[in-house]
């Protein structure tokens, strides 16, 4: 994130986003503007003409909301969202170096902030230069927690400050307390969800594990159904189990379907009888190593109980509700507070240039969540509970 502090136009009207008349959303009219203030108040790391384009357009993922002050763009603030989460990111926020002391730092964020819970977002994020002494001290100010560092975020190689801050009340158990920590890594390739979620789950409880491509591509042709809809294959949740025994984790399956999975839009013959082949000897393999594997969903309640017990777990999901693709896609659930699952999600969103900062730690309401957790017309539902080495 950047944080700048040196015709007709459409009004916020979303509704309970209550925000000064000199505060709107910006227009294609508003780019020359916009990228001459990004000139002026940043030496570097700027948004270029392309990116405020992209963001104007994306009103369904982005708000980028303007200040003008006597018909001049004084400043503004873009805050980013993922469909079906409850994180808002505030990206980038700028005010022009002539305009210092007015305010308007306080007012672009204190709209950024209404405008996102205007939309169902409880959280905020943001990141900042550790050089930035005014932007942190506005939002020490504006009750911003720092919560990480990011090293070598900048393009001077400067590390990022993190800060949240809720914007509903906050839950009286903080997400990382007493909860495992949980490391991100993105999935390198389209196909290796599942796998970039087991090195996470294994990295949480062996904090000395390399996470790397190498170990990525190995634990996904260990587990791999070795084709899927399109193109290469997933994670298949006995084969993902399976794997992660191997590797001296305890691993537990709950799933709600006894049938081969995935096959409903494969119709090559032979790719389906490739995929039977593969999934019933991860099942014969589940059975020799003493995999427990549970014929049922498992249910909300018995997701806050493992969470809550130190476990971590790996959960099949729809891309649909959040990225609209109607893939299955693997995700690692780490925590709950306040009726919302806390995930990290591998996948980046490449068209977005989405960085870790916009898929780790996703608070999405359970309800949501589970309309998630449900793929294809089965309705099929699977996770991978893992609790830790099988010698602890």
């Amino acid at each position: 994130m950047a944080d700048g502090f040196g015709g007709e136009h459409p009004a916020l009207d979303v509704e309970g986003a209550d925000v000064p008349p000199s505060l709107r959303l910006a227009t294609p009219g508003d780019l020359e503007a916009l990228v001459e203030l990004e000139d002026r108040a940043f030496p570097g790391d700027r948004l270029s003409r392309r990116s405020f384009k992209r963001f104007v357009e994306r009103k369904h993922t982005s708000s980028l909301l303007v200040l003008d002050d006597s018909g001049a763009v004084r400043g503004y603030a873009l805050v980013v969202y993922r469909s079906g989460t409850a994180l808002a990111r505030l990206y980038s926020i700028a005010v022009d170096p002539t305009a210092k002391g007015r305010g308007f730092g306080l007012q672009l964020l204190s709209a950024a902030e209404r405008f996102a819970f205007a939309r169902g977002c409880a959280v905020m994020r943001l990141e900042s230069r550790p050089d930035n002494t005014p932007a942190i001290g506005l939002y020490k100010s504006h009750g911003y927690r720092q919560f990480g560092l990011v090293a070598d975020y900048y393009e001077d190689h400067a590390a990022a400050l993190r800060f949240h801050k809720w914007l509903t009340a906050e839950p009286p158990e903080t997400v990382h307390a007493g909860r495992r920590a949980v490391p991100y890594y993105p999935q390198t390739t389209e196909f290796t969800c599942g796998s970039a979620a087991m090195m996470m789950a294994m990295a949480a409880f062996d904090a000395t594990l390399t996470l790397d491509r190498r170990l990525e591509l190995r634990l996904w042709r260990e587990a791999t159904t070795i084709f899927m809809t399109a193109g290469l294959g997933g994670c298949d949740p006995m084969g993902m189990a399976v794997a992660l025994a191997r590797h001296g984790f305890a691993a537990e399956v709950f799933i709600n379907s006894s049938e081969v999975l995935f096959l409903e839009s494969v119709r090559d013959p032979e790719k389906r009888a490739v995929m039977t082949v593969a999934q019933e000897d991860f099942r014969d393999q589940a059975k020799a190593l003493g995999v427990a594997v549970n014929e049922k969903a498992l249910s909300r309640a018995e997701l806050r109980d493992v969470l809550d017990g130190g476990a971590v777990v790996l959960v099949l999901l729809s891309q649909y509700r959040m990225l609209r693709s109607r893939a299955p896609h693997w995700v690692i659930a780490y925590a709950h507070a306040d009726g919302r699952i806390f995930i990290h999600d591998p996948w980046l969103e490449p068209d977005d240039d989405e960085t870790p900062m916009a898929a780790a730690a996703l608070p999405i309401p359970e309800d949501e969540f589970d309309r998630m957790a449900c793929y294809g017309k089965s309705r099929l539902r699977a996770a991978v509970v893992i609790k830790g080495r099988t010698q602890e």
